[in-house]
């Protein structure tokens, strides 16, 4: 098994009505090259956890930091016209503390949260992690 120190969340970019899936996210990230999705899970606007991307894999999703993460991307993120937002629902919020609890269970309790926007001059996931997930931060 991968030796994981992190997960980092991440967003589509997509509206928080758009209804997505593992399969049409795989569409995206194939057409760009990559072998699979990128994530390893998807978490909808319901709080529905999908997986994505096999957790033994590495994944594509972090530039320089996908061998040791685990990639995590929530529906959303942007508003109507496009520009970062935080549009994360309040079921997305605990499906995703109930996520980080699941790995650091699994694979080792100091496993660190971050956000795509600590590891690139990106928006994604639309919020500082830091602040939104302050608990959740070692």
């Amino acid at each position: 098994m991968r030796q994981l120190d992190k997960i980092i969340l991440h967003c589509t970019a997509t509206t928080s009505t758009r209804k997505l899936s593992v399969k049409e996210v795989r569409k995206w990230h194939v057409a760009r090259g990559w072998q699979d999705i990128g994530y390893h899970y998807l978490i909808h606007q319901d709080g529905t956890i999908e997986k994505g991307r096999p957790i033994q894999k590495v994944g594509a999703h972090a530039l320089n930091n996908n061998a040791s993460s685990v990639g995590v991307a929530y529906c959303g993120g942007v508003d109507k016209d496009g520009e970062p937002k935080d549009t994360m629902t309040k079921k997305q919020q605990q499906a995703f503390r109930d996520l980080v609890h699941a790995l650091r269970l699994t694979f080792t309790w100091d496993i660190q949260v971050t956000g795509h926007n600590q590891y690139s001059n990106k928006a994604c996931p639309s919020f500082d992690i830091k602040t939104k997930f302050h608990d959740l931060i070692l």
